[in-house]
Formats: C-alpha cells, structure tokens, sequence
C-alpha cells in the first residue's frame, strides 16, 4: 500500500495511491482519520482497515472518487521527531578519504544518528532557500522510515515490525554552514535544518517483500535491493543501492530506542549512499583531477529522486526573496 498527505484547498487529507490517483481513505471508511499522524497513532488496527480498502480498490470491488484537484505533501508532514543516520560505508569512506584522512574506526562499531528539524519536513515541490542556503548547496540521497508503533529498548531482533513504511528522503544540506558550526564540534545545525524532503508516498513494508536480501554479514535486520537515482536538471549524478546500507534500519532503531520511546510518525533516514551528495562526488572528483570543477546546486535546479519501489522524487531550488545573511554576522 501506498499512503499519501495531499491538500485541498487548506485542508490537508490522508489517502492512498492506486494505479495512478489518489483516493481518500475516510470517505471509503469513517473509522479511519482522514489525516496521516492520528493514523499512524492507531497502530495495526488502522493500518489494517486502511489496507483493506486499498485490496478493494485494486480488485474493483468498490470504485471511490478520485481526487481530481491537490497538492501532494510530506507522506507524515508533521513527523512527532527525525533523525537521520550514517549507514553506508562507502560515503563515509570516500568522504574521509577526500579529506585525506583515514576510516574511523568507530563506523563499524555502532550507528549513529543526529536529530534535526522535524518542523521543516516538506515533500515534493519548492525548496525555499535563503542567500546563505546558497553556499554550497547540496541534496543527499537517502531511505526513510516512519514508526508505526510506540516502543521503547527495542532489540534490532524485533525492530523491523515497528516500521510503518519507507520513502524516498533528500536530506538538504548547507556545506558553508555546516562544516562552519561542526569546527566548534556540535551541529549539523543551521546547515541542515531549514529542509528534509520525504515523499512522494509511504510504502508499506509488505509491498517491499520481493526486493528482501540479506543484511550485510554480522548485522541484523531486513535488508532491501531497491535501486536509488538522483539527476539534476535532467542529469544523473548519483547510483547506489539500498542494500549498501552496512546498519540496518532495525539496529538504528535499537540505538535510537535505547532509554527512550520510539513514537508513531518519528522519521529516521538512512544518511547518505554513496555517491548520494556532491559534497562526496566533488571531493572524489578533486582527488582523481586537479582541474575537477566542483558542482552545487543553484537556483531554478531540478532535483529528482528515484528508488526501486518507493517512487519518484522531484523538488526545485528556489531563492527566498531575502538578502538576510548570518555568514555576514560573524565576528571578526
């Protein structure tokens, strides 16, 4: 099943995605809410009821009205947290090795994540950007999931069955700025939070059953063989796999649970495949050619993104009518 958050007019709904339009799930069945957080708080009983619907849609045994005039949002458009992981080894490796400094050692001895911001998720559509945005822009190809259940010390063993579905997820990011405010040793702050796009729909974990494969040796959990794209303006710079990601998503989960509960509509992102941003393409193309010319995202760019089984999604970069700088307050 594929669930959507679209608006009309200036109300936002909950529907799901069949053969190319969108249904309202509440007015198929009144028990079911018609927006995606109270959804996601009824647990297994509504994902239940909201499946059923979507089995009957797609048999033709009921023939509800497609919604003709929306505009399509964050799958959870306001998640109740998100974090965002550091999964796949080949962007940190090449990462560091750009920098000419060696693999961390620690990579392979836990998951990390940060938390960021969970108010400026959007989905497909403009990225409002301000003139400090602009330095260095950057995406980064990514997998989402969404907690459907509420949980607290979960074990990697269990963690896959709390997992309400998985998205495309582009988390933007300001090079300037982060690596300004990481030299100080926290962050990333202001170089990531002002958006994390997620969408176009949520996918349900049983309609990604035939792309299970096995997780990297030693870890635990479900591991996926979807395909993940990225082209700007109509060009691919980014290819990777789900199945590269060394930490599942179940042992993100453990560490995120630790001492703390897991709510339903939390978002958790896999971090960056590799070759997923142009902070790594740019530093790997330094490396191999001196003349390299790095490359960063402008205004009027189209970025698309595109997993095996989790859609298709597509933004553009927009200036924010401001010449507001922080870059510009700094001290001397």
């Amino acid at each position: 099943m594929k669930l959507v958050s679209y608006k009309t007019e200036d109300r936002e709904h909950l529907g799901v995605f069949v053969n190319g339009h969108i249904y309202n799930l509440n007015s198929c069945d009144k028990l079911l809410p018609d927006e995606m957080n109270a959804f996601l708080q009824g647990g297994v009983d509504l994902m239940d009821r909201a499946k059923k619907i979507d089995a009957q849609i797609k048999s033709g045994e009921i023939e509800p009205k497609e919604e003709a005039f929306y505009e399509l949002l964050a799958p959870v458009p306001h998640p109740t947290s998100c974090r965002d992981g550091y999964a796949f080894r080949q962007h940190v490796a090449a990462a560091r090795r750009n920098r000419k400094v060696d693999m961390i050692a620690e990579f392979d001895q836990y998951p990390i994540f940060y938390f960021t911001n969970h108010n400026a998720i959007q989905g497909p559509g403009d990225i409002k950007c301000m003139p400090d945005h602009f330095e260095k822009l950057d995406f980064e190809l990514e997998v989402a999931i969404v907690i459907g259940t509420k949980g607290r010390n979960i074990t990697a063993a269990e963690a896959d069955q709390y997992i309400a579905g998985y998205m495309v997820m582009n988390d933007m990011s300001a090079r300037t700025l982060q690596m300004e405010e990481m030299l100080l040793n926290l962050g990333p702050a202001k170089g990531k939070d002002f958006s994390t796009v997620i969408g176009p729909w949520l996918v349900t974990p049983d309609e990604l059953e035939q792309y299970l494969t096995a997780a990297k040796p030693g870890h635990t959990g479900n591991a996926y063989n979807l395909e993940m794209t990225c082209t700007v303006n109509g060009v691919q710079v980014s290819a990777g796999n789900m199945a590269d990601m060394d930490w599942t998503f179940a042992e993100i989960i453990e560490r995120c649970a630790y001492g703390v509960d897991l709510l339903p509509g939390d978002v958790i992102g896999s971090g960056t495949v590799g070759t997923g941003c142009f902070l790594e393409l740019n530093g790997t193309g330094l490396l191999n050619n001196p003349d390299f010319k790095p490359q960063w995202l402008q205004e009027g760019d189209a970025v698309e993104m595109e997993i095996t089984g989790l859609g298709h999604l597509s933004n553009s970069i927009i200036k924010e009518d401001s010449n507001l700088s922080i870059l510009a307050l700094k001290k001397k």
